[in-house]
């Protein structure tokens, strides 16, 4: 991101001084990105795939020791996941970085899209969502929607740990990620930077596929809450907009990673038909 100088503004919370990362997926992710402190490989001695073994080139080559267990041991050393979770391969690194201001995640530098541009750029807030395995979904949404970031907060929120990162499919090694200790006062901050906050709510005045364009572009922030919860009623009043997903059957809502996904989708949508990426009026079966 133009501007913002990596690692400025990070911070680290409530994490262990060591996170065991598993999965090829989440390894390849950590040892690609910057944003955590690598420690120490680990694999499983006799044959290897060819994605481990260019797992392992690639930590070389950052200058990370290797070192081969007996088969069979991972579990033993690491936990009492079955052997097959780990995948011949267990990663050992430091706690996720995160920033710590709303102007480290947008980018201080970075200026908003021209009014009737139709660019949009947006942010993921969520609140009280504190189940990792949510949370890593909404992140591999988010980071497949191409993002600028998260914002979380200090408490009532997911461990940023291995399981957050198995579920975003390593996705979330690669976000910006941002913790504040109060949402509101980080929405505030993302509103004085002109972003539109719109509200995931079952019960909201808006209907996402009814909501005029100009309502979702430029810069969008997303607000997500916890699952069966909501938002809460102090984020509800910093929301511009709430925003149902219409539903035509018998469930009343979705899980929260699966509302995210057709909110961000949406949002991708008009922009690929202003751009001229989509023909609205042309179904793919059409010649």
């Amino acid at each position: 991101m133009s501007g913002a100088k990596r690692g400025a503004g990070r911070k680290s919370v409530h994490r262990p001084a060591v996170e065991v990362l598993t999965g090829q997926h989440v390894i390849r992710a950590a040892l690609d990105s910057e944003n955590r402190k690598l420690e120490h490989l680990f694999v499983r001695e006799g044959p290897r795939s060819p994605e481990v073994l260019e797992l392992v080139k690639r930590a070389r080559s950052r200058g990370l020791d290797v070192s081969e267990v007996p088969r069979r041991s991972l579990s033993d050393r690491f936990g009492s996941e079955p052997e097959e979770v780990y995948q011949g391969i267990v990663l050992e690194a430091g706690p996720l970085r995160t920033l710590s201001t709303v102007d480290a995640l947008i980018g201080p530098d970075r200026e908003s899209p021209s009014e009737g541009s139709g660019k949009r750029e947006i942010v993921v807030a969520l609140d009280g969502v504190e189940d990792p395995r949510n949370l890593g979904a909404i992140a591999r949404v988010a980071e497949a929607a191409s993002v600028l970031g998260l914002l979380l907060t200090d408490r009532r929120s997911a461990p940023l740990g291995n399981v957050a990162s198995r579920a975003s499919a390593g996705a979330i090694e690669r976000l910006r990620v941002c913790r504040v200790p109060n949402l509101n006062r980080g929405l505030d901050g993302l509103k004085k930077s002109g972003f539109w906050v719109i509200g995931a709510d079952a019960a909201g005045e808006q209907d996402l596929f009814g909501m005029p364009d100009k309502l979702l572009t430029g810069r969008v922030a997303v607000v997500m809450g916890a699952e069966g919860k909501g938002l809460r009623p102090s984020t509800l009043k910093k929301v511009d907009h709430r925003v149902r997903i219409p539903m035509q059957g018998e469930v009343g809502s979705l899980n929260v990673s699966t509302a995210a996904a057709v909110i961000l989708f949406e949002l991708l949508r008009r922009e690929s038909v202003r751009d001229g990426r989509i023909d609205p009026g042309r179904s793919r079966s059409d010649p």
